[in-house]
């Protein structure tokens, strides 16, 4: 089988190489998909650089997420067969920039059957994460109003639809017109285009001077800095991750005399301490994807030739919307 490989950490477009690889056994307690989809991620981009948490010994195919079709069920599995459609995470180093995928039923789910294969393999990541930090860590209400930053990326894009189905105001920032097209086209009420324009400015006006309730911050570094300057009273600042390269420090004195909250979202956790939460979250995202109020937008649909160079332009902030391998 033919297979993206790092055997040397660096730039994605540097050290992938496509490659011809041993076909995949399933172990004891695993599966093996045919990849029918595999999402570009943040995370594989860190796994390239060596820069994750997760460090898979060299040589590893990246590609977090998946939806794949099942082809084999190593010995103890229940609950799949063969043919299933399935989403969810892979079982590193047989990620998903593939053709055929590892992954652990603990972290495998339906497939929901109004989203297509790119779609779907967009779905469990971004999503659940949007889902847990809005619901579970921010709880989120009707009529508050939230601010997204990147707001056209993977994880942004699915805060923004999620806070609409939840009944918030939106507010998204993005960096270039052809991201705030994304913004827009997914349902934000506001879009800012931090290039030209003042965030806090515009959150200040569209909210009276009050504020956002909600801040969904996947970038880190500067934007968690200033929306420190438009979280409203009792606000709640979602850490989500560091996407811009600068881990910021808080400052605690601030968050006392404003008296906002800053919470940590490590999304992965929950499938080693709350695993029903995240059986229950899929549940609730697949009926908001039937009911067409989920849809991840798949702007590039690449071949398994386009990996490297597509991860690399998610690396370089270039990429708008979900960018996903489709065979």
């Amino acid at each position: 089988m033919r297979a993206w490989q790092v055997h040397q950490l660096g730039e994605p477009r540097e050290v992938l190489r496509l490659q011809e690889v041993p076909d995949l056994e399933p172990a004891a307690g695993r599966l093996v998909v045919r990849v029918r989809g595999a999402a570009a991620n943040f995370p594989d981009v860190l796994m390239c650089r060596g820069e994750y948490q997760v460090k898979p010994g060299l040589p590893f195919t990246p590609g977090v997420e998946l939806c794949g079709e099942v082809v084999a069920l190593g010995e103890g599995v229940t609950g799949f067969a063969v043919g299933h459609r399935v989403i969810g995470a892979s079982v590193l180093p047989a990620g998903g920039f593939a053709e055929y995928a590892v992954m652990d039923p603990a972290t495998t789910f339906p497939a929901p059957a109004g989203l297509d294969d790119a779609e779907a393999s967009s779905f469990y990541i971004g999503y659940q994460t949007g889902w847990f930090g809005l619901h579970r860590r921010a709880q989120l209400q009707a009529g508050e109003t939230l601010l997204v930053h990147a707001a056209a990326g993977g994880v942004g894009s699915a805060a923004v639809q999620l806070g609409k189905a939840a009944g918030a105001r939106v507010v998204g920032v993005v960096g270039g017109p052809d991201k705030a097209d994304v913004a827009q086209a997914l349902g934000a009420d506001v879009v800012v285009d931090r290039r030209s324009e003042d965030f806090v400015a515009v959150v200040k006006e569209v909210t009276d001077g009050r504020g956002a309730d909600v801040v969904y911050d996947p970038v880190g570094g500067e934007a968690y800095q200033r929306s420190t300057k438009c979280i409203a009273f009792e606000g709640r600042i979602l850490v989500v991750g560091f996407a811009g390269g600068d881990i910021q420090s808080a400052a605690l004195n601030h968050a006392l005399v404003k008296n906002y909250s800053i919470v940590g979202l490590h999304w992965g956790l929950y499938n080693q301490h709350d695993p029903a939460a995240v059986r229950k979250c899929h549940d609730e995202l697949s009926k908001l994807a039937a009911d067409g109020l989920a849809t991840p937008l798949v702007s590039e649909r690449l071949d398994l030739g386009g990996v490297a160079d597509g991860l690399q332009r998610l690396a370089d902030g270039t990429t708008v919307g979900r960018v996903a391998y489709v065979p």
